[in-house]
């Protein structure tokens, strides 16, 4: 399966080890789910990651954002005329789009509206669990 990740799930991965957010991380990681993103998702992943209220170690977060990039499907970045009401949620949906991802995993589906998102599914992290 192709997946988007929203930025809360990987930071929910990252300060719960044991939750379903992390599970998702795990699978990626083994390669059993692919995480598709561009450039902007990347750099969002590490800055939001860095932010002291995390206190998390950069080095770990830098490792852990390497190995996505390394092991996931870096998508065009493309820039559409997607207006989603949380303009941060964009780059998500367009990289969904350009890649024909199976879905957008995110902890704010209510930022994707189903009108917006094209046909591309939008799960929460226990619903994706359940797609498997």
């Amino acid at each position: 399966m192709r997946v988007v990740l929203d930025t809360n799930v990987i930071v929910s991965a990252f300060l719960n080890l044991f939750g379903t957010p992390a599970r998702i991380l795990h699978l990626i990681l083994q390669g059993d789910i692919e995480i598709i993103f561009d450039e902007r998702i990347i750099m969002e992943y590490e800055i939001v990651l860095c932010r002291p209220k995390f206190k998390l170690f950069k080095e770990d977060v830098h490792s852990i954002v390497e190995v996505l990039r390394d092991t996931g499907i870096s998508a065009p970045a493309y820039n559409s005329s997607v207006d989603l009401p949380d303009k941060g949620d964009e780059p998500f949906l367009e990289v969904a789009l350009t890649s024909k991802a199976d879905a957008i995993v995110t902890g704010n589906k209510r930022h994707f509206p189903k009108d917006k998102c094209e046909g591309i599914r939008i799960v929460s992290p226990r619903e994706f669990m359940k797609l498997l």
